[in-house]
């Protein structure tokens, strides 16, 4: 059986991805949400998301059948003790937090233990906001739910067949197997993109040559850099023990390939460069996690005044929406001098027979 209603506390690009998820797939729940955004509230309930919105946590979430909690994590602790009241039978606590340790260990002991099921959909973007969430962001995507040990077989079913009516794939585990996994496949990928950038951004010249010269492989790597500085300075603060072990674990490595490196020895160089080659291209990207694959293609243009514009317009004459678009300058490894980027396989697939009809060179990443 459906919830009647659900109560978002915060909605900023998870919130209002799962808001218009649930909206998109059962538009008859009646959806509600707090946040200190007033825009964001505001914009729901424009675009029928939301049934109400609020500037405090009202008596009204206590009649909610799922409670999220999709504050920044240090923030969704603050806000524990007012729900408490509301945690029942009826009501059950959910967040959607990338660490799961803190939350779990401030709900222990409490009224809420019993009807919280700690959240983590493995999706998200490098865009932040209720305005950049899309109500096909969970499509496909791990959805990693971490019970308490007090959390009744019954609730935790019903909630995974929830999850799962949104087109998310449900995942139980222990919260602290999942706070060292998300460590080592987001967490600490985020980090080393962020120091990256900031390593070019100190041995670059005044020039930027760098900067002006950065290839594919630079940018792929790096795109997560451009993730919210505040949410990752959460998470190290709040998965401090996991990361560090990760770090120490990572310059380990590094050492290992410096030495290899420096000793000129050819086969371990070899066997290294195969091994990660044969594990990273094992790796499933039809889901929307960590390394969710991205839905783009490289089109040759002739450089011509509108060239651009023409080819966009076609698009948008289709319906075919585009996330991103724009000039490869260095094509390293890259086909085609025009990268455009879709929010859909589908819309990909569409994009790649319209073009093509048009007599434009495309190449499918």
């Amino acid at each position: 059986m459906l919830p009647d209603k659900i109560g978002f506390i915060g909605l900023g690009l998870i919130g209002g991805a799962i808001a218009k998820t649930i909206h998109r797939v059962h538009p008859d729940i009646s959806l509600i949400a707090y946040d200190i955004d007033t825009a964001s509230l505001s914009q729901a309930v424009q675009d029928g998301v939301l049934t109400h919105s609020y500037d405090t946590i009202s008596d009204d979430f206590a009649s909610c059948r799922y409670i999220f909690l999709c504050a920044p994590v240090q923030k969704n602790a603050e806000f524990l003790a007012k729900l408490s009241n509301f945690a029942r039978n009826s009501c059950i606590i959910t967040d959607v937090g990338s660490v799961k340790t803190a939350i779990h260990q401030e709900i222990a002991g409490t009224p809420i233990e019993a009807y919280f099921i700690g959240g983590h959909p493995m999706c998200g973007s490098e865009k932040s906001g209720y305005i950049n969430a899309t109500p096909y962001l969970l499509e496909n995507a791990y959805y990693i739910l971490t019970p308490t040990s007090k959390t009744s077989p019954t609730l935790l079913a019903e909630f995974q067949t929830f999850v799962q009516s949104l087109g998310a794939i449900p995942m139980v585990m222990d919260y602290q197997v999942h706070d060292y996994a998300t460590a080592a496949i987001s967490h600490l990928p985020h980090i080393l993109a962020f120091t990256l950038v900031n390593l070019v951004k100190k041995l670059d010249n005044p020039e930027e040559t760098m900067k002006t010269i950065a290839a594919g492989g630079f940018r792929d790597m790096t795109r997560i850099a451009s993730s919210s500085p505040i949410m990752w300075q959460q998470i190290c603060l709040t998965n401090q023990t996991q990361i560090l072990n990760l770090l120490d674990s990572f310059i380990e490595a590094l050492e290992n390939i410096r030495q290899e490196i420096k000793t000129e020895n050819s086969s371990c160089l070899l066997d290294f460069f195969q091994s990660a080659k044969d594990y990273r291209d094992s790796l499933s990207l039809n889901s929307s996690g960590p390394l969710s694959k991205t839905f783009e293609i490289y089109c040759d243009l002739i450089d011509e005044t509108g060239g651009i514009a023409t080819l966009a317009t076609i698009l948008a004459k289709n319906h075919i929406s585009i996330k991103n678009i724009g000039i490869i300058h260095n094509r390293e490894f890259q086909d085609g001098v025009l990268h455009i980027e879709f929010y859909e396989e589908n819309a990909l697939q569409k994009a790649l027979i319209l073009l093509r009809d048009y007599h434009y060179t495309v190449y499918e990443r």
